[in-house]
């Protein structure tokens, strides 16, 4: 009999097909937009061609989403925002 594991991770972050939301509307919008291609020009070079950038794509997706430090934007700002004038003149002398 086959055993089904309890999904205990409801407030974690959705998966689809192994990738998150966003990652997989990306993925999703290049499958639909291949398949236009394909219909609305129809070759076998055109096909393997939209099945190997799909896969790629795909891959790609993967990858990132496992190292997903590249979107980690530390040390971007600023850690204090002060309007004093930064001049040359030292007044504690």
């Amino acid at each position: 009999m086959k055993r089904y594991e309890i999904y205990r991770h409801i407030r974690g972050k959705a998966i689809i097909y192994g990738l998150p939301v966003g990652l997989f509307a990306i993925m999703l919008l290049s499958v639909i937009s291949s398949l236009l291609v394909i219909i609305f020009s129809f070759g076998i070079g055109v096909i393997l061609s939209a099945v190997l950038w799909n896969l790629g794509l795909y891959a790609f997706l993967g990858r990132f989403n496992r190292n997903s430090q590249l979107l980690i934007y530390q040390g971007v700002f600023p850690k204090m925002i002060s309007n004093k004038k930064i001049t040359d003149l030292n007044y504690e002398d």
